[in-house]
């Protein structure tokens, strides 16, 4: 009998995810369910975006919630290296492999031609794909190109007619036909793989036997099962979990909803209550109990009870949840996990900001209730602001807000130099453009420097906390459109 072997492979690109955090509970689950392994690999490809810190962050939030990992770029194990950048001759050796074969080729369009390729079809109404320009060039204009140091992708040859039928463990038979299937991309310009190539080889390479991830995965397989089926490999089972959804259906977003990990650890979420309620979503214990713990769920674990539709992301849920774990601790317990959560890391960030602002131990309190705890609950009349009308208001908020979400190295001088700019292309006095800005963030005008308090907090925190409130103002959809116009 096969051992079980399931895997997380998220990406070091930003904060860790509570969709990561869900993935992850689901394969660590299944494989310590049926006495098999779970593993840890970093997809990072993406080399301008990876980054040693945010691979750490993921490395510290999964052990925050007591997922370990058998095998892992940090433990190390048989199948080692686990990070993608680290495993180059790899697929070097097994696109060389498809080359050989005719089942990849190289294309030489320039961007402009794809663009135009692309435009076409959309006039048309068509999928957008690759036409297969390159696929019919021959060895010799191949080498000349290659040989002339002609920049070009290898892309992967797709059946022009035909579905590709796969079986998913949760959702049946599924038909896909190869008309909707691009010609993908497999190893980039720059030498590097597309995600699309490396998961496959490192995921067979690696003797993976689940693949258990989200839904919205289910358009790749036919791409996937392709490379398999050109290398000779077996397709490892496919089971694709429902997607967390915000309270409108939509796929769980930052802009909708905060889904950082660092995020309710900051909040003062315990670890066993997030993992409790990510296990809830579209899963359910056969007794039908919602409070239950990592080791009670893996006695009982049944792939089988996953529902696919789309579970709710609830912060309200989270919240009662979180509460009922809270009351169930002894008073010990209680203030152990009050100072864990109260750290001396965090007081030692907080006090270079209220040393010289206070006169007695008391009046760190009500400086610094908003660092430490939520922010008062804000209402429309918190943002009447001198100078400032609400459409003023709602600018500065909305724009700094997406500027943010893009903002990768979260430090001080950064967050400065954005709200700078901000306020110059916006064109108001840099004092009135931070004014919305304190009071989104601390629920008064006048508090701890923005800035230091925008790094304190963290970027998860402290885009919640725009977002919040823009939600306070009521900004239209319409409003919206206007500004993302704007915007660009």
């Amino acid at each position: 009998m096969v051992s079980v072997r399931t895997r997380i492979a998220p990406s070091p690109t930003g904060d860790p995810h509570v969709g990561t955090a869900y993935m992850a509970l689901f394969n660590w689950a299944y494989a310590r369910a049926n006495g098999g392994e779970f593993l840890l690999r970093i997809e990072d490809t993406d080399a301008e975006r990876s980054t040693v810190e945010s691979e750490q962050s993921i490395y510290d939030a999964l052990r925050w919630l007591g997922l370990d990992w058998d095998e892992g770029p940090d433990v190390g194990g048989a199948h080692a290296p686990y990070r993608q950048s680290e495993r180059q001759d790899t697929y070097q050796e097994h696109i060389a492999t498809l080359l050989n074969n005719d089942h990849a080729f190289h294309c030489f369009c320039s961007k402009e031609r794809l663009d135009e390729v692309r435009q076409a079809q959309q006039k048309a109404k068509q999928t957008t794909r690759y036409d297969g320009h390159c696929i019919g060039l021959t060895e010799e204009e191949v080498h000349r190109r290659l040989t002339a140091g002609e920049s070009h992708v290898i892309r992967m040859v797709v059946p022009e007619a035909g579905d590709c039928i796969f079986a998913d463990r949760l959702r049946g038979e599924i038909s896909i036909p190869y008309t909707q299937v691009d010609m993908q991309v497999l190893m980039k310009a720059d030498g590097m793989p597309t995600y699309h190539f490396a998961v496959v080889v490192d995921d067979h390479l690696m003797a993976i036997t689940h693949i258990i991830r989200g839904e919205e995965w289910i358009s790749s397989v036919p791409k996937h099962k392709l490379l398999y089926g050109y290398l000779d490999w077996q397709l490892p089972e496919l089971i694709h979990l429902p997607l967390l959804r915000n309270t409108d259906q939509s796929k769980l977003s930052k802009r909708k909803n905060p889904t950082g990990i660092n995020y309710y650890r900051a909040l003062g979420i315990l670890p066993e209550s997030l993992l409790n309620y990510l296990a809830l979503m579209g899963y359910s214990m056969p007794d039908e109990r919602e409070i239950f713990s990592r080791s009670e769920m893996v006695e009982v674990f049944d792939i089988d009870r996953v529902s696919v539709r789309g579970p709710v992301f609830d912060q309200e849920k989270l919240s009662w949840m979180n509460g009922q774990y809270l009351r169930a601790l002894s008073q010990a317990e209680f203030a152990e996990r009050v100072v864990d959560w109260l750290s001396p890391d965090r007081l030692r960030d907080l006090i270079p900001l209220v040393q010289e602002r206070v006169q007695k131990l008391s009046d760190l309190v009500p400086i610094a209730d908003y660092m430490l705890g939520s922010r008062a609950a804000l209402t429309e009349q918190d943002f009447a602001i001198d100078k400032l009308e609400r459409t003023d208001v709602v600018r500065i908020l909305y724009h700094t807000s997406m500027r943010l979400e893009q903002v990768r190295e979260w430090n001080r001088d950064t967050l400065m130099l954005i709200c700078q700019a901000g306020a110059e292309q916006l064109d108001y006095k840099f004092r009135d453009f931070l004014r919305p800005l304190f009071v989104a963030i601390s629920g008064r005008l006048v508090s701890l420097p923005l800035f230091d308090s925008l790094v304190y907090l963290g970027p998860d925190l402290s885009r919640a906390r725009l977002r919040e409130a823009l939600d306070v103002l009521k900004v239209s959809g319409k409003e919206k459109k206007r500004l993302d116009k704007e915007l660009r």
